[in-house]
Formats: structure tokens, sequence, C-alpha cells
């Protein structure tokens, strides 16, 4: 009898939910056979056996939460022809693993974020909930344990919703400075993975909820892979990121006359010309003539990472959730080859095949919810990226050409940013230099 362990599913893949179990008791199983359907943070997988033989226990089922380590099956390999049992590859056998992808833009929020004041180092969502001090304790009373705070500091603390009684201050009798919060505050903003923990590694508060059970009925679910992972990075992401989102409208009516045109064209080689796609080569040209847009902020080593790629990210949205495909090297692909790409990267997230890889290294990312409806939102930045471009739909306006009034068709532009890297002139330089491109797509392919 031999044990078939659950490898490794991919660097930063701690666990994986089982939608399908692939065989059952008494079927013969060759090596490299697909055995169970996992649905990780943000990719659907088939995993392989490493073993050969003949099923004798399942020790799982479609719902299970399954870690790497864990025995899975049970093969006797004792049976006549079976295959000797192949060592376990040393590498995960996920399609290319790589980097847990960025997870998908949200659709809407409620506001932009405002541009953080100069001493506040952290909103006041990210740290755990400030622990009210009486204004007569002692400054070394049991709820101050790490050291004495002047007013001004815990003042800071309970602004920025720093838990004070977790910071370790450094000046004379563990006297906690500004400088201590503000490094606490830093501290909890980086933590590994996306999960945001404070900086003695103790995990941040959740407000529980109340009992809804005692208004009415209620049912509860657990959450998909997908929609946890979409929670984690986004309440991360929204956290880090100083949002701020600017909005402008670009001039399509030349542009859907030569889409419509060429529309058939590109069928026939199996895309569809979409106003996203057209609007991922515009971006993709605009990343090179905006470097900042292409780059990442680096907190721990307080530097900026400029991309020499360009890949662009495509919200899609599933029955499961919204994953974002990433297209590579789109600066270097014609608008047919992108329209091609992006059909086929859409038809695979809603039939939840896309792999991990396809879903990592993105520049900047686009969401388009124009299908739908609505006049403007305000997407979140899809960390590690620093950009993203919301579509909305667009209308027939009344426009003036110099002497009347005419019908022109306007697409609804947002682009919100991470004004740690991006000032607001940047940004709307960038949005405005877009939209033009999109108004006068000839020119686009004249210049450049």
């Amino acid at each position: 009898m031999a044990d078939f362990i659950l490898p490794n599913l991919g660097d930063g893949v701690a666990q994986g939910d089982v939608l399908k179990v692939l065989v059952k008791v008494g079927d013969t199983l060759k090596v490299d056979q697909p055995v169970l359907e996992l649905e990780t943070d943000k990719a659907t997988i088939e995993v392989p056996s490493n073993i050969a033989g003949v099923v004798k226990d399942i020790r799982t089922k479609t719902g299970d939460k399954v870690k790497p380590g864990q025995v899975v099956l049970v093969v006797d390999q004792g049976v006549a022809g079976a295959p000797p049992q192949v060592e376990p590859p040393a590498a995960a056998p996920a399609p290319a693993p790589a980097v847990v992808p960025d997870p998908p833009p949200a659709p809407a929020v409620a506001a932009p974020a405002p541009a953080p004041a100069p001493v506040a180092a952290a909103p006041a969502a990210v740290v755990a909930a400030p622990v009210a001090a009486s204004p007569a304790a002692p400054l070394q009373s049991a709820a101050y344990p790490s050291g004495p705070a002047a007013p001004s500091v815990r003042r800071l603390a309970r602004e920025i919703g720093v838990d004070i009684t977790r910071v370790q201050g450094t000046g004379p009798g563990g006297r906690i400075s500004l400088d201590d919060v503000k490094a606490f505050a830093k501290a909890a903003l980086s933590g590994s993975g996306g999960a945001v923990v404070a900086a003695a590694g103790v995990p941040l508060q959740q407000r529980a909820l109340p009992d809804f059970s005692k208004f009415g009925e209620i049912e509860r679910k657990p959450m998909s892979g997908v929609r946890r992972k979409t929670a984690e990075h986004l309440t991360s992401a929204w956290n880090t990121i100083p949002h701020v989102t600017q909005f402008d409208k670009a001039d399509i009516t030349d542009l859907e006359k030569v889409r419509q045109k060429y529309r058939s064209e590109v069928e026939k080689l199996g895309g569809n010309l979409t106003v996203t796609a057209v609007t991922a080569k515009v971006l993709a040209t605009a990343l090179r003539k905006f470097p900042q847009f292409n780059a990442s902020v680096d907190p721990v080593t307080e530097s900026i990472v400029y991309k020499k790629f360009v890949n662009i990210g495509i919200a899609v949205d599933t029955d499961f959730g919204l994953l974002v495909p990433v297209i590579r090297n789109a600066d270097q692909k014609n608008l047919g080859q992108l329209s091609v790409e992006i059909s086929q990267m859409a038809d695979k997230a809603k039939a939840r095949k896309l792999t991990l890889d396809e879903m990592s290294g993105g520049s900047m990312s686009i969401t388009n919810l124009g299908g739908i409806g609505g006049t403007g939102f305000t997407p979140i930045v899809n960390w590690p990226e620093v950009a993203i471009l919301g579509i909305s739909r667009g209308v027939f306006e009344p426009k003036w050409n110099g002497s009347t009034f005419e019908p022109r068709q306007m697409l609804p532009l947002s682009l919100s940013y991470d004004h740690r890297l991006i000032d607001g002139a940047d940004a709307m330089r960038f949005l405005r230099w877009v939209a033009d491109a999109l108004e006068e797509p000839f020119a686009l392919a004249l210049r450049g």
C-alpha cells in the first residue's frame, strides 16, 4: 500500500478546496493521471498522481479543504502489472505556480481615498481598534505596559487606530515616541502575503457580526477560495494604498465606426474586437510613455520597482467571482492578436481553467463595466500595481463643435492610482493621453 500525499500547490498557496474527486475506489490509477480538481486562491487546478495501482481508499471529498502533505488517497501497488511508484516531483504540480495572482479589482467603492496626511502613517481601518484609556490614568499604568507615552503620542495612536499597548517604546525606560507609533503602523501595513498583522506578529482584530438570527431567518455559507482571497487581497490593497480616482470622457464616435468596420475580420481570427481590446492596446502604449504607471512601490526597502515589460490585466466577470488574467507583452502585439488572446483568456476564466501564472505579473489592469451599465465608478488598485483603468457605458451626448451641438458617443473613464508614487497632475496627463488616443485611433497607429 502507498499513500498519495498532496504535493505543494505553488508559492504562497497554503490550501485548496476540493471541487471534485476524479477517481473512485477500485479504479486503476496511472502515473500523471488527474485525481483531484482543486480551487486554490485564484485558480482551479487538476492534481496528478505520482503513483500507480488500484485505489483502495479515498480520504477526502468534495467541499473539503486540503493542505500540502495531507494523505488524500491510499493505493495498492501490489496489483500485477502496476507500474512502480514514481518519486514525487520537487516542483509543484500546479502549472507555473509563480506568485499568487493579483486579484480582482473591485467594481466600486464608496469614495476614493484622500491623500494621506503627512503625520498619519496608516488609515484607521488598518490596525487594531484603539484601547480607550482613562485621562487620569498614570503614564505607567497597566494600560501601557510597554512604556510611558506623552499625551500627544497617545492622541496620534488613537487617531490612526493603533493599540498603544502593543507598541514597543525605544526611548529611555521604554518611553513611546511618535516615531515608535508610526513605525508600528508601517509594520502593520507591510504584513507578508497581503495579510495585515501587527508588528508583534499578533493578527489584527476583526469585528464580529451581530446575531442576525434574532431578527429573522438567515442562511450562512462558507466563502469560496476565490471570494476569500478577493476579500483578503482587496482589504489589504485598500488599507495599504492611498487611493485617488480621477475621471474623464473619451469621444469614441470615430473609433466605433472603425471598430465596427473591422470587427468581422477579427472574428475570423477567433477574437472579438471590443472596446476593452482597443483600450488594452492604448494602455500598453501609454505605459511606455508614462513609466511611473508601470511600477510598484516597495515600502520595505523604500524603493520603486520600474518594470521593463508591459503586461495588461483584464478583469473578467465569472459566476464565481472576478478574475484577472494577464496579457503578457501587450505592447508587442497588434490589435488582432490582443483581441484573440483576451477572448481566449476570458473563456478560460469562465471555465475555471486559468493557472496561477496566467494571473500574475501585471503592469496595470483594466476593468470594464460598460456592458452592464453605469456612468462611473472608483476601482481599487490591483496591488502590487499602482493604477487601474475603469470603463463605464458609452452614451451619446450633445457636444459643441464650434457652431452647433452634435451627437457624439462619449466613453466614461475612471483612473484610480497610488498617490504614494503618482501625483494628480501626472495622473490627469496619463488619463488625457489615453482619452486622446481612443478619440484618434489612426494617430496612435501612425505615431505609436
